[in-house]
């Protein structure tokens, strides 16, 4: 292989063409899809660091693998700077994804066949909520054991106004005794009602968990409810949503004795090594957003709420209009009265994403009952935190819901209104409330 430039090899120049293809795409579209977001040049440099080549299995100071001085340092700031944004007594940073941080949580608290509770699928409840993937470990002695299923229901809720039902989800809890309960959602549209709630799970012996992954920047920028105030036990999170750092996970302890259990299960249960790079990645993330996150998460809803109200006045049937659309980044939007001209969800999605508009299709909580499923629903999700990240104000959201009127309502060329959305987005290419260099990401963290 030594002499070999790999720029003169075959695979090597396929994949960049690809990747420049893709770069273009995305730098010419209007990226909407909720569960993504884009991160900073300081949080990009870190990320390709030699990091990217080293194992740290374990926790600080006690690693399996030699040569971590430095990412113990590292890891160590990176914990430091997430409590100071959660106000949280214990954070464990190493599971590599939401999920695997909603795994380490059900491995850490329950064991097999236990009773979970958790918003179900249908109505925007998580993949990792479902009965598929809800999967709980036997620990002996700190060692990974059997894995079996956990029993899974789901709370109680309220199709229309898109919440959970309190007084069912009251009676359920009593009635069925769960081990572990779990709010949180994937189309999380507004606060669950956890004051009302937890007590109740409490009572029953529940341990509580909150899936904050899509809100987790909006909690951070204290834009929408704070579990861990509320009285949640532990919460979990991905890290590049509305929090918009690296791909990757977190667990929240509200108290320090919950410690020990989430170690155990992160590490040897859940991972192996996790990610160094992302680790520092997110240690820069935590930065920016203690600095930026209030006013990002500001954005973020007010671009939401004017979307909605965009898209409403044009024929869309946004959900919730009597309760202001959303209280997140999220829109649902309905789109079944288009089903005879264009099509179900994936029809609309595949005409909006050759407009450069991305936007997924999504189960209605009221799909189950007209026989639709996730192939082709009724409806699809929007998310605005990634647009907000590029800058986009109120006033942008009518441009976008005009683009959605001409590609869905006016049945206009989506290649030709792909043109006009390339033009719109000429003016949005520099990423907002982040650090360009990790020089200044340094300079802020000094002072933190």
């Amino acid at each position: 292989m030594c002499g070999i430039k790999l720029t003169n090899d075959p695979t090597f120049r396929k994949i960049r063409s690809i990747l420049e293809s893709h770069h273009e795409y995305w730098n010419n579209a209007i990226p909407l899809i909720a569960s993504e977001n884009l991160t900073s040049p300081a949080v990009r440099e870190v990320a390709i660091s030699d990091l990217a080549h080293r194992y740290a299995e374990g926790w600080i100071g006690e690693r399996v693998y030699p040569g971590n001085e430095y990412f113990d340092d590292i890891e160590e700031l990176t914990l430091k700077l997430l409590k100071q944004l959660y106000k949280a007594p214990f954070i464990d940073a190493r599971p590599i994804s939401g999920v695997v941080a909603n795994l380490t949580v059900y491995t850490a608290f329950t064991k097999a066949h236990d009773k979970m509770m958790a918003i179900s699928i249908p109505v925007g409840g998580h993949i990792s909520s479902g009965p598929l993937s809800a999967k709980s470990g036997s620990f002996i002695g700190g060692t990974a054991g059997a894995v079996s299923r956990l029993n899974v229901d789901y709370i109680p809720f309220d199709r229309y106004g898109l919440n959970i039902d309190i007084d069912a989800a009251i009676k359920a809890f009593r009635e069925k005794e769960p081990r572990l309960v779990q709010f949180g959602a994937s189309v999380f549209l507004f606060p669950h009602p956890l004051k009302e709630l937890i007590p109740v799970a409490h009572e029953v012996g529940a341990h509580v968990n909150y899936d904050a992954a899509h809100v987790a920047g909006l909690i951070a920028g204290k834009q929408f409810q704070d579990p861990l105030k509320e009285g949640t036990d532990t919460m979990t999170m991905s890290t590049h949503k509305t929090f918009p750092g690296p791909q990757k996970g977190i667990v929240i302890a509200s108290q320090d004795e919950l410690a020990e259990k989430i170690k155990a299960a992160a590490f040897p249960g859940m991972t192996s090594n996790h990610h160094l790079m992302h680790v520092a990645g997110l240690a820069v993330a935590a930065a920016e957003f203690l600095q930026f996150g209030e006013a990002y998460s500001k954005q973020i809803i007010l671009n939401a709420k004017a979307l909605g109200q965009a898209l409403y006045e044009r024929g869309f049937k946004v959900v919730c209009p009597d309760k202001g659309f959303t209280e997140s980044h999220t829109l649902l939007v309905d789109i079944t009265n288009f089903q005879d001209s264009i099509g179900l969800g994936a029809d609309v999605e595949q005409r909006l994403e050759k407009a450069h508009i991305v936007a997924n299709r999504n189960l209605l909580p009221w799909d189950i009952l007209e026989k639709r499923n996730y192939l082709n629903p009724g409806g699809i999700r929007i998310g605005t935190q990634e647009i907000t990240r590029l800058g986009m104000k109120e006033s942008d959201m009518i441009t976008i819901a005009e683009f959605f009127k001409s590609v869905v309502l006016d049945k206009k060329d989506p290649q030709t209104v792909a043109q006009e959305v390339s033009e719109f987005r000429k003016e949005f290419q520099k990423i907002h409330y982040g650090f360009e260099t990790s020089i200044k990401a340094y300079e802020y963290i000094k002072i933190v």
